[in-house]
Parts: C-alpha cells; structure tokens; sequence
C-alpha cells in the first residue's frame, strides 16, 4: 500500500477529532530501550510523533490485520500490537496508568474496519430479526402500521360504558314542562293517583307544582289544601319506589 507523506502528514496535524490521545511509552525496534512518543489515533491509523507540538509525525501504524493484547515487559502497563505473518513487526508500547492502558487497548481494538464490518453485521442482523418479530406479530401483514393512537384512560373508557342519558326536558319558568319533551303527542298521563306508570310501561312524569296566579302585578300564593295534597302524593311515590328499590336490591322470593 502506497502512503502519500504529505497527506498523512496534514491528516495526522490537522483539526478533526482524535479517537485518542496521549503520551506512551514505545519500545524501539533494534534497541529493547522505551522513548516516550505523542500518539494519535485517527480512525485506523495510529500516528506518533516525537513531542506534543512537534509539526510532522515520525510514523504511523495502520490498524489492519493485527491484534492487541497484553505482554510482559520490563516496563508496567505495557500491551503489543502484533500483525499476522513471520516477518511482521510486533510494536511494544507501554502507558502511565492501568486506566490509560485499558483505554487505548480498548480503542485500538476497535479501530479496524474488520471490527467495524462485524459492528455493522451484527446491527443488521438484529434489524432483520426485529424485523421478522414485527411481521410476526401484526399477522404477516405486510401493510404499515397506522398512525399511533393513544390508549384511552379510564375515565374515558368508563364514560363510554355509560347508557346514554335520556334527553332534559325544557323548563319553563324553573319548572319541568314534561308535555313538552318527547313523545309530546300522546295524550297525558292521569296525575290524579299515585301510579308511577303509564299504559306502555314507562314512568310516569310526577304532577306539575300548583303555579302562583299574577293579579294586579303580585303574586298570591295557592291555598294550603293544594300544597298539602301534593306533599302527600310525593310523600307517597317516594315511599313505593323506594320500596321497589328495596325488593330489588333483596332479589327474588325463593
């Protein structure tokens, strides 16, 4: 592979981010003794350079087909980068720290674009299988899903369990107008006795309150006779429905 000098050089200097960075130790490759290196990782390629503002780099190493492991040194917290082949070189590089160790081994490790197509392999497959469980759980359609709706609370769902209310009479004067609402056709039902139903089975309305008569701009109030007698019709029908309501409550006679 041909490296052009001037290119690496601008690549290796200038303003893109770095994987990481860092002072180690590199052992020479005649000579066993360590000099201490500036080194750069970009993407696969790890530069090293003589000082930390030092222009150009003095080498680099192209993360490809090689791998990095720990090895006994005479200096700690030392780890290898070794490439396949018998003529490959093998590159002793020793950190400061047990913690820088453990990071520049983890991101040389992962430099490669070996690493990279196994990342991407696996990510697909695991697209594909989430894939496949969607499919399978939506019946094999192969139609996209809808828009998301929201789940009803239950407030909301209680309220559509609810029967329909049954529509409000007007009022007229403060006062139900039940021949008014619907069904205002048919002929009104007896209000002298206590019954509580009609002929076709539904309630009976209960009977209209005496209404005060106007003469001369001032209202007189009905006799006593007529409030007591319509205190006892509802004393009455109070009394039948909620006794109703009791035989119910108790269910059927055995």
């Amino acid at each position: 592979m041909k490296l052009n000098e001037r290119s690496l050089a601008f690549y290796a200097t200038c303003d893109s981010p770095a994987d990481n960075a860092g002072f180690l130790y590199k052992r020479g490759e005649r000579h066993t003794a360590y000099h201490r290196r500036w080194f750069v990782l970009k993407g696969n390629m790890l530069f090293y350079f003589e000082e930390r503002d030092s222009r150009e780099p003095v080498g680099v190493i192209v993360l490809e087909g090689c791998n990095v492991e720990l090895c006994d040194s005479a200096e700690s917290f030392a780890f290898a980068i070794r490439f396949g082949g018998t003529k490959s070189r093998t590159y002793v590089l020793a950190a400061e720290s047990q913690e820088a160790m453990e990071s520049w081994v983890k991101s040389l490790s992962r430099a490669s674009f070996d690493y990279m197509r196994l990342v991407v392999r696996e990510l697909e497959k695991q697209l594909q299988e989430m894939s496949r469980g969607l499919a399978g759980g939506c019946g094999g359609s192969r139609e996209p899903p809808g828009p998301w709706k929201p789940k009803p609370s239950g407030l909301e769902q209680s309220r559509e369990r609810l029967p329909a209310l049954p529509a409000v009479p007007p009022k007229e004067n403060g006062c139900a107008v039940w021949n008014n609402a619907l069904g205002a056709d048919r002929p009104l039902p007896d209000t002298s006795g206590c019954g509580g139903h009609d002929e076709e089975g539904s309630p009976r309305p209960p009977p209209l309150p005496p209404r005060r008569r106007v003469s001369n701009g001032e209202a007189v109030a009905e006799s006593p006779s007529a409030f007591c007698r319509l205190h006892e019709q509802y004393s009455r029908e109070v009394a039948r429905l909620r006794q109703d309501w009791q035989q119910r409550q108790r269910g059927p006679r055995p």
